[in-house]
């Protein structure tokens, strides 16, 4: 949705409106162009800035509307409404609207082999789910697909009755093999590319990054991928700023007297809320006498489960914004051990 002026004519943009003010008797001093986020809005805000246009793209969520009441929703209302959000954040008023971070071409680049081998390993684990879903229809159960040897040991399963597995079930389950073949190989050949990257250009990009963060014990290079590329290579602000693009931070519910806390507020990248999580625990089996990791232990010694769950992700907040201070400024947590770097 675009606002101020329409896509298609971006090209002659300054040329246009410097002519019409000149006939007006004025002068263009500054031309800005916002719309909202979408497929194809980073790619234009970057084709515009590289021809000197202010391009601002707009996160959606941020522009309040009326929620009291069911709501006209047009084209012309909406762009009224995106007009007068990016005008009150001109004036400088942020609470107006918010404009994400318009990545280069080099940074989404950099993106694209952790989003892709994510996605793969999603399909990978649905294909197994199927596999297993499929033979436990049949009785059959303990069979692993992710085994080397699990194509060829298909032909020697056998039903509780003794049959062997019908010839379209079979055939089946080999092609489903088959798929999930392919997909460990291209898991493996991003893996692999990723790795002779940073053996080749060790001070490329956010390389230095990834190779100071694959130095604490416990954190992998696909971890310290997801964080550079996706988290630290960001010009976040401050710990309180690193924590909300994380997704960790709390919602509080608080009127009048009462006080009360409704979970993380999610507004934040899902893949580091999912991957710190994930790290936490992996955290306090390989740095148990890290400070952060005693920290932990003395807050949930005679606690329930459930507060467990809780305090863990208190500590994937503090190790978030611990790895972010060493990836930034090199200050390493106090108490973790380091290994040798790639």
């Amino acid at each position: 949705m675009g606002c101020g002026i329409p896509t298609g004519q971006a090209r002659g943009l300054k040329a246009h409106g410097g002519a019409e003010a000149e006939r007006a008797g004025r002068a263009i001093n500054r031309i800005a162009v916002a719309f909202e986020a979408g497929r194809d809005g980073v790619w234009l805000a970057r084709w515009l800035r590289a021809r000197e246009v202010d391009a601002q793209v707009i996160h959606p969520n941020s522009i309040a509307v009326a929620r009291e009441h069911r709501r006209a929703k047009t084209d012309r209302l909406d762009v009224a409404l995106l007009k007068r959000s990016f005008l009150g954040w001109l004036r400088g008023e942020p609470d107006h609207c918010q404009m994400i971070a318009i990545p280069t071409l080099e940074e989404e680049d950099a993106r694209r082999p952790g989003r892709e081998r994510e996605g793969l390993v999603g399909e990978r684990t649905r294909i197994i789910n199927r596999i297993k879903s499929t033979l436990a229809w049949l009785g059959i159960r303990g069979f692993k697909p992710h085994l080397r040897n699990a194509a060829a040991r298909l032909e020697m399963l056998r039903t509780p009755e003794g049959m062997p597995l019908p010839a379209n079930t079979l055939a089946e389950l080999h092609r489903e093999m088959t798929r999930l073949q392919l997909i460990g190989r291209q898991i493996r050949e991003i893996e692999t590319a990723r790795l002779e990257r940073l053996r080749r250009q060790p001070h490329a990009g956010a390389h230095p990054m990834i190779r100071l963060l694959t130095q604490v014990r416990g954190v992998g290079v696909e971890t310290a991928d997801l964080l550079a590329n996706e988290a630290f290579a960001r010009p976040l602000r401050d710990q309180r700023a690193v924590a909300r693009y994380g997704g960790l931070t709390g919602a509080p519910d608080e009127s009048g007297s009462r006080r009360r806390e409704k979970g993380l507020a999610r507004a934040g990248n899902a893949r580091i809320r999912r991957g710190m999580i994930q790290l936490a625990w992996r955290f306090l089996m390989f740095q148990k006498d890290s400070h952060l990791a005693q920290w932990y232990w003395r807050r949930t010694v005679d606690a329930r489960g459930a507060t467990r769950k809780t305090m863990i992700v208190a500590l994937a907040r503090k190790l978030l914004v611990s790895l972010w201070r060493l990836a930034t400024t090199g200050e390493v947590p106090e108490g973790v051990v380091l290994r040798p770097a790639l």
